[in-house]
């Protein structure tokens, strides 16, 4: 053969670089879906309630990322329920009727037009995200806690204060939640609810999903925020708990480690942890695809809060 010369010398390793650097590309992909196979099998059939809240709702790429991971734990055979928030777009279109925004305790007043704006606004995100998960050929069906007589509340004070149409969520009815789940959709549920006389309230997106949770026994649930999860150090994310007890969740809330809006969020998770569900994970929803990695991957993402006699996963031992 001729002597090759040095400029297709250079394209040919160049060549073979990429070729190699694609094999290694791919046996990543290979090696994190056999690490996924054990908790495919382990989690097939089971329930799992995600509240979608915060900056990953505002954000069109994280929104993609979300209703992707959803629609993916649908199709390796979970049964993913999404019960989503809408607060930040209910306070941009009080904003333009030149409405404020008031909140008691992180909790919105909600007179009778701001109830009419939030139910009008909650329906718009549901169906949006309803229309996402079809592109993704995955059947969903938006509905809210009145349909069907799913969330019956009454009436929620704030610090002894009248707060207006705010629900406290008295009792669930899960008949419509699993007849969707039987028939193959992903519910997705906006967080409105009535009282004995029909009376419609806005209830607390957090409450509504522990609700739901507590009510079908899910397997998860999990909270999207805006932080890694519990810390030990707030500023510090080195410092993340990924497998936290109740008995110690509970230590931590005396003793003021867990502060501020933490403290209603996980006081939700150790009730609904009491009441039936296995496991509540508290994930930082800016991260791409972070319900993947939290439930498929050895090292996980956030914080999974559990009973303090439960068995543990296989990473979690290890960790």
């Amino acid at each position: 053969p001729l002597p090759l010369s040095i400029s297709e010398g250079r394209y040919i390793l160049n060549e073979r670089f990429i070729e190699m650097e694609n094999l290694k590309e791919i046996m990543i992909k290979a090696e994190t879906l056999i690490e996924a196979l054990p908790y495919i099998r382990d989690f097939n059939g089971k329930k799992v309630v995600v509240k979608y809240g915060g900056s990953a709702m505002l954000d069109e790429r994280l929104q993609q990322s979300v209703i992707k991971d959803v629609a993916l734990l649908k199709l390796v055979g979970m049964q993913p329920i999404i019960v989503h928030g809408g607060g930040k777009e209910i306070s941009k279109w009080l904003g333009y009727m030149g409405k404020e925004s008031k909140f008691v305790d992180g909790l919105r007043v909600t007179d009778a037009e701001t109830m009419e704006v939030a139910e009008m606004v909650l329906s718009k995100v549901n169906k949006h995200l309803v229309q996402m998960m079809e592109k993704l050929g995955v059947k969903a069906a938006g509905i809210s806690g009145k349909d069907g007589g799913t969330m019956f509340c009454h009436k929620k004070t704030a610090s002894g204060k009248d707060i207006g149409f705010v629900g406290e969520v008295e009792k669930v009815d899960s008949e419509l939640i699993d007849t969707l789940i039987e028939n193959d959709f992903v519910p997705i549920i906006a967080p409105i609810g009535m009282d004995e006389n029909f009376q419609s309230y806005n209830i607390n997106a957090d409450d509504a999903a522990s609700a739901i949770a507590k009510s079908i026994k899910a397997e998860k649930l999990v909270f999207m925020t805006d932080i890694d999860g519990v810390c030990m150090d707030k500023d510090d994310p080195e410092t993340l708990i990924s497998v936290l007890p109740i008995k110690e969740a509970k230590y931590l809330l005396e003793n003021g480690t867990i502060n501020g809006g933490m403290i209603p969020k996980i006081k939700n998770c150790v009730e609904a942890v009491e009441q039936g569900v296995n496991r509540v994970h508290i994930l930082d929803g800016r991260k791409e695809h972070c319900l993947l990695l939290e439930f498929y991957t050895k090292q996980g993402i956030g914080t999974a809060i559990i009973n303090d006699n439960i068995d543990l996963y296989p990473h979690e031992k290890e960790a």
